[in-house]
């Protein structure tokens, strides 16, 4: 436990030092919120189901920071670690792998965490933000959200041999999903065809589940989302755990 929260600890002040991960995480969906706020602003509309497009972007736009701590934070940070050398020291300590995993997931959780409560700060003090869910609920759905994506870091930080190599193909793979999942854009104004592309993207179910519950609907009607989410995190906790290289 000790060598945990020194882990922790350590890991936290090293990702508030990188601007990229800070900004990407805190700062830049609160801009999405206000750019996009001031043009619309949060009136109900029809096609949002009588809700305003603040009410339905900020759990899309959490979904943009869980993506991009899970794809961006997570894999360049322990490819980083494994590249320079850091891993190889640090196995010659008592620190077990596991030690390592954990504290990456608590601090992106924490800091993913704080991102979300700023965007729904903002979004009640300015916009008069409603919601019509079950907290409890809704951060479930948020942990099961994140572990899934924290699991797609783990498997990629695993399979790429380079930090340049993970940076590059977790960019690959996020930027096209926030486009195209609801994360960036509601789902809404997407084309049919975009919607149905979007099907084959786990954030899709990450901004289906965090919207629906969001707005009080129950579980049963995201089975679907539940199960591919699940599914996406147990796997990626087993290649996290087997192919795990201090090298």
């Amino acid at each position: 436990m000790k060598s945990l929260l020194k882990m922790t600890w350590m890991e936290s002040k090293l990702f508030l030092r990188e601007p990229f991960g800070t900004f990407f995480t805190l700062a830049f969906p609160l801009i999405l919120l206000f750019l996009f706020g001031s043009i619309y602003g949060n009136e109900p509309q029809p096609l949002f189901n009588g809700r305003g497009t603040v009410d339905i972007s900020v759990p899309a736009y959490t979904a943009m920071i869980i993506a991009t701590t899970g794809l961006i934070g997570l894999t360049i940070t322990i490819s980083t670690y494994r590249e320079r050398g850091i891993l190889r020291r640090l196995q010659t300590t008592p620190i077990s792998p596991l030690v390592i995993l954990l504290a990456q997931v608590i601090v992106l959780l924490f800091m993913t965490t704080l991102g979300m409560v700023l965007l729904v700060i903002a979004g009640r003090l300015v916009y008069d933000l409603k919601f019509e869910g079950n907290i409890i609920s809704v951060f479930l759905g948020f942990l099961l959200c994140c572990m899934s994506f924290y699991g797609i870091g783990f498997i990629l930080a695993a399979l790429l041999p380079t930090a340049r190599t993970t940076q590059i193909v977790s960019m690959v793979i996020l930027y096209p999903m926030l486009f195209l999942s609801g994360a960036g854009i509601p789902q809404e104004l997407l084309p049919e065809t975009v919607r149905k592309i979007s099907n084959y993207l786990p954030l899709t179910y990450v901004v289906n589940l965090l919207r629906g519950l969001w707005v009080g609907e129950p579980w049963s009607q995201h089975v679907q989302d539940v199960a591919i989410l699940g599914g996406i995190m147990l796997v990626g906790v087993f290649i996290a755990v087997k192919m795990f290289r201090w090298e």
